[in-house]
């Protein structure tokens, strides 16, 4: 794999990611289009988006994240890294993990699951009334 302008230490996490969901440097078919939005000069006269390919699966990630063709080669295998592992792993992957928390947390309360927290919340308020000093 060609080096990024990253840590050595990412491009470790990077490698060991991709022996471990099989993928090789072969397997990806990179081509460099122009970038458009902020950036300036750079981004419109030089091609800084990256498309990457995997050929087996047909996966095509498109990024232009960063200013530098280099970075954004970097950022294009891990979200494709990414996205193949929540296709090969389904819900046991990080991101399915991720996304299923952030549902639970936004779900709405059953009814009872409610009045139980209500109760509980009166409860508590009665005690603390109880400890109040009595004015005579």
């Amino acid at each position: 794999m060609s080096q990024f302008p990253v840590s050595e230490k990412k491009i470790e996490v990077l490698e060991r990611a991709m022996t471990r969901l099989g993928i090789k440097a072969a397997d990806l078919e990179e081509s460099f289009v122009r970038s458009g939005g902020a950036g300036g000069q750079n981004v419109n006269k030089v091609a800084t988006c990256v498309v990457l390919k995997h050929l087996s699966s047909g996966l095509v990630i498109k990024c232009q994240r960063d200013r530098s063709q280099g970075m954004n080669r970097y950022f294009a295998r891990k979200i494709l890294l990414a996205r193949l592992d929540a296709q090969i792993h389904g819900r046991e992957s990080a991101e399915a993990k991720r996304i299923s928390k952030i549902k639970r947390q936004k779900r709405k309360r059953s009814k009872r699951a409610k009045d139980k927290m209500l109760q509980a919340k009166h409860k508590h308020s009665e005690k603390k009334q109880l400890r109040a000093s009595v004015e005579e």
